[in-house]
């Protein structure tokens, strides 16, 4: 088996594992949690020095960050269906990609913590309250978005779709 992907699907290894489904690929899955410290081992270092996952080794190419290793996967594994065939869609799956990241990512993380992961006595519904308020301007332009089409980049479901959904 050439594809590994290192990580726990409660983590942002989810959308990574998603991807390798969507697109019918064969991989190990090598569950590695960040909850029990083993991100933070000899071995798991030497993989990413930051101590995070998801890791991908693809037949001896290491690749770590979840948004780089889905656009790799995606364009190297689902050229013209989940990775776009044209340039400017491309450019577009990057900016929806790097879009959740930036604007959306935060707020909803601070949102889950706070309602529902942390324990109760640890939870800030304040800070949940305005993660809620930071995320409408956001999610207008996602609205905005996906008013006009099924996808993101029309009618087809692509890497930007995953990436944002996830």
């Amino acid at each position: 088996m050439a594809l590994k992907i290192y990580g726990v699907a409660r983590s942002r290894a989810f959308r990574t594992l998603w991807m390798a489904k969507e697109l019918g690929l064969d991989y190990e899955h090598v569950k590695v949690d960040f909850a029990t410290g083993e991100t933070r081992t000899p071995a798991h270092l030497a993989l990413n020095p930051n101590g995070h996952i998801p890791v991908i080794d693809d037949n001896g190419f290491v690749l770590w960050e979840s948004m780089a290793i889905n656009l790799y996967l995606a364009k190297k594994y689902g050229a013209g269906t989940l990775y776009p065939a044209r340039l400017e869609d491309e450019a577009r799956a990057w900016q929806w990609s790097f879009w959740m990241m930036t604007e959306v990512e935060r707020p909803v993380l601070t949102v889950l913590f706070n309602r529902a992961i942390l324990p109760e006595n640890e939870r800030d519904a304040a800070a949940a309250d305005d993660a809620e308020k930071q995320l409408a301007q956001p999610l207008r332009v996602l609205d905005g978005a996906l008013g006009r089409s099924a996808n993101l980049l029309g009618d087809t479901f692509t890497v930007a779709d995953l990436n944002v959904a996830s």
